[in-house]
């Protein structure tokens, strides 16, 4: 894949500009602007062999990937995209929903010239993950899927529950769907809001390293237009949860890994996605939350280089 038709992109965002990278990963990884399905995505793209697709989850962006990146480019073409609305790539008014996130993502490996390819989705890479794997099954060799509950495919929990428990890691979905006064609330706040998430859902409250916390809130904060994006992903799940249950009608036959912190979704991550897929493998993370890329960085990527060896062998 020749990579010179594309922009190379530099400064906040790009991995020019991201915090405790090393020389090595600056030399195989490189940020590109690349046009597909009518917007402009930052994709970071590095390594040689079968292409792997990395997406990130809410309200973090490629850089969640970091730790596996430069182990898997030995063996893959990594391709770690922020989705629309997120980092460096365009922020559209709409197309949040699945339906659209699905054709943005495979007009962008086409795009690339990646008629098939393997992938990864964490939370809300994991909505979009699934969704492509199930409107393009041909073109997914097998796919990884993480802490999240997809929109539409089982019972939602309860909205006011005898444990509190639920309540206190899942309130922000509702809050985040809500129109207008939750960016009132957060704009000036991102780092009280965005900081909670982080030390709440993670297993340990300093589980995910402060300096990748701030990147996360910097970029949210300093890019016009990203923090209403980030709660668009919730407020399309209006439209996401009809799409989810159309695509029910189909379960996805290629292998699928389904990965989860102990501490977090856990062993749960099987109820999530065997009703959805035939040939599932599950990962129950040790001393884990629900940040595994950042917080058991080995344990994920051991799990990762199993499940794609044969893929890479193909």
């Amino acid at each position: 894949m020749r990579l010179t038709p594309y922009d190379k992109l530099t400064g906040f965002g790009s991995v020019d500009d991201a915090p405790n990278l090393s020389a090595a990963f600056r030399r195989c990884f490189g940020s590109y602007r690349i046009r597909a399905n009518g917007i402009a995505h930052h994709a970071v793209i590095g390594g040689e062999g079968p292409p792997l697709l990395l997406l990130s989850g809410w309200p973090q962006s490629w850089f969640m990937w970091r730790y596996l990146m430069l182990r898997l480019a030995r063996e893959y073409k990594v391709i770690a995209v922020d989705p629309r609305g997120v980092g460096l790539s365009d922020i559209p008014a709409d197309g949040y929903d699945s339906e659209t996130l699905s054709a943005d993502l495979l007009a962008l490996m086409s795009e690339l010239g990646h008629d098939r390819f393997a992938m990864a989705g964490h939370d809300i890479g994991m909505w979009t993950g699934w969704a492509i794997a199930a409107d393009a099954p041909d073109r997914i060799a097998r796919i990884a899927l993480g802490e999240a509950l997809i929109p539409g495919t089982m019972p939602s929990p309860p909205l006011i529950s005898d444990d509190r428990r639920p309540s206190d890691r899942l309130w922000h979905f509702n809050f985040n769907r809500a129109y207008e006064i939750n960016e009132a609330l957060v704009v000036g706040r991102e780092d009280i809001y965005f900081g909670h998430q982080f030390s709440s859902k993670a297993g340990h409250p300093d589980a995910v390293p402060g300096y990748a916390r701030d990147y996360y809130v910097e970029l949210l904060r300093r890019i016009p237009g990203a923090l209403k994006a980030s709660f668009d992903y919730y407020r399309a799940i209006d439209q996401s949860i009809p799409q989810n249950r159309r695509r029910m009608t189909a379960k996805l036959d290629m292998p699928v890994l389904g990965f989860a912190g102990a501490l977090s979704i856990g062993k749960r991550i099987e109820q999530q996605l065997t009703p959805l897929a035939n040939n599932v493998t599950v990962l129950v993370i040790d001393d884990c939350g629900h940040y595994p890329a950042e917080e058991q960085p080995e344990q994920l990527l051991s799990g990762f280089v199993e499940f794609f060896r044969p893929w890479r062998d193909e």
